[in-house]
């Protein structure tokens, strides 16, 4: 599937006492990944919302191998590796350079905005992701 990646320079905000990317902040990176994943697939979170459709976290997973700093230019990769029923999970890596500095992972449910009841994915969505050319 097409990869949705992110070039990211870290600012001083993201950053601990220690001055490493904060750990929490890898979540974020992630979700930017997923936002530009998706754009790569012809749409955006606010279309899929306009469908009524939502995809929030139900689990995540970050394994942290190096730390990141302050203007460190890091590159953030998202790939989709499942979809199914009624769920949808992206795998992540940052990397500055060649270095990784953190993989891992967010699984997502569809849900019906109205209810916050599951839904299997939309046609059209599947569709998409099943029409993604390899990148």
């Amino acid at each position: 599937m097409k990869a949705g990646i992110v070039e990211y320079r870290v600012p001083y905000a993201d950053t601990d006492q220690m001055g490493f990317v904060y750990y929490g902040n890898y979540l974020t990176y992630f979700e930017r990944s997923r936002n530009e994943l998706m754009r790569t697939w012809g749409f955006t979170y606010k279309e899929l919302e306009a469908m009524g459709v939502g995809m929030p976290v139900i689990e995540a997973n970050v394994k942290y191998h190096a730390p990141a700093k302050y203007d460190d230019l890091l590159t953030i990769r998202g790939v989709l590796t499942e979809l199914h029923g009624v769920r949808a999970k992206v795998s992540c890596t940052v990397m500055r350079g060649d270095v990784l500095i953190a993989e891992g992972w967010t699984m997502h449910v569809f849900i019906d905005l109205a209810t916050g009841r599951p839904v299997r994915i939309p046609q059209k969505i599947l569709d998409t992701f099943q029409a993604s050319p390899e990148g």
